[in-house]
């Protein structure tokens, strides 16, 4: 969409689209047909679907010019050799930084590594010999995407100039909300309930967007992520029950590709001895690029702090445990264990305070 209202028409666009034309009246400029045999037709200049369609014979037969592949960080390289026989040319577009592609078997040999994984091999980000690294982020304010460049790009993600406009009334950046519990593992109560209090109290103040507008901050502006999906159910219960209901909740699966002005994510287990699946998904650097990255202006990390005192037994838990410690050490100190703002400097000297 963005780029149609940037750079061109969409009623340009001559696209093929499975199915009958919808009742209320289908899409200006795309010819409703069934079956994957109407794609390959020249007087179509848009193409789209899964990877059967362009495995399938009839792509082959009438390959496109340019097969740009989505999501590549997710897709399988035995999926996109299937796909990339139905084109002259081929592209992969994606970030392998962020949710890897859903594995339900044993792939030994690195066979289950998706195929922007093996074009990248041991580099974290896209070297120039081999592709193209696309290092401006037109959703983060510079405050956001100075932490994930940091921890996650080798530094070179850079925002926009225009993202430096995004503002709130509380701020900009990275904030941690510390909140004492015991014994949870994949929902917490106390985690829930601060969620709530702050989006209550933020909703309404004052937000100005990436063009400089302003306007009052709203639900749709506010985004709840969790690692679990008790905790997911939990939260979306408590918003619900303050009248909240309408802000968006849900795991970092759901979430990937989405934005909003302010995300909450919160971390639910009180120690990663709690952690069902163990400290490498709960701290996962790819999921918490995702849950922070999600952010145009702030984004709060909240979790209790006894979640930093992890005995890590490899060079692995403690690069993840890192992302973690880094976070709360660029981060303002959001809300004090006892559920006020803090104020003064008499907590973890780790932190700096604001």
């Amino acid at each position: 969409m963005a780029v149609c209202r940037e750079h061109g028409d969409p009623e340009l666009l001559r696209a093929v689209r499975r199915g009958p034309e919808p009742r209320s009246g289908g899409l200006s400029g795309v010819t409703y047909s069934g079956g994957n045999k109407a794609c390959a037709n020249a007087k179509y200049n848009l193409v789209a679907g899964t990877t059967w369609l362009f495995a399938g014979k009839d792509l082959r037969n009438a390959p496109v010019d340019t097969l740009i592949v989505d999501e590549a960080g997710q897709l399988s390289l035995a999926d996109a050799l299937a796909a990339s026989g139905s084109a002259t040319n081929l592209i992969l577009l994606g970030d392998p930084l962020q949710l890897p592609q859903v594995a339900q078997a044993s792939h030994p040999g690195g066979s289950g590594a998706s195929v922007l994984e093996h074009v990248l091999g041991d580099e974290a980000t896209m070297p120039a010999e081999r592709g193209v690294f696309l290092d401006m982020t037109r959703r983060m304010h510079p405050d956001v995407c100075r932490f994930i460049s940091e921890r996650v790009y080798d530094g070179r993600l850079v925002s926009h100039e225009t993202c430096a406009q995004q503002t709130t009334e509380f701020g900009t950046g990275l904030r941690w909300s510390p909140v004492r519990h015991d014994g949870c593992s994949t929902e917490s109560v106390e985690e829930a309930e601060v969620v709530a209090r702050e989006v209550d109290r933020m909703l309404g103040t004052v937000w100005t967007n990436q063009q400089g507008e302003t306007r009052p901050l709203e639900a749709a502006d506010i985004m709840v992520v969790a690692p679990y999906n008790d905790q997911v159910n939990l939260i979306g219960r408590t918003l619900f029950d303050r009248g909240l209901g309408d802000v968006a909740v849900g795991t970092v699966d759901r979430f990937q590709g989405q934005e909003a002005a302010v995300v909450f994510y919160t971390m639910t287990a009180s120690s990663a001895a709690d952690a069902p699946r163990g400290v490498g998904f709960l701290f996962s650097q790819n999921r918490l690029n995702v849950a922070i990255s999600r952010a145009r202006c702030l984004a709060f990390l909240v979790s209790t702090p006894n979640l930093f005192n992890v005995k890590a037994g490899s060079v692995s838990t403690m690069r993840l445990l890192a992302n973690l410690c880094a976070f709360r050490h660029e981060a303002n100190v959001a809300i004090s264990p006892a559920g006020v703002r803090a104020a003064g400097r008499d907590q973890s000297p780790s932190v700096r305070h604001g």
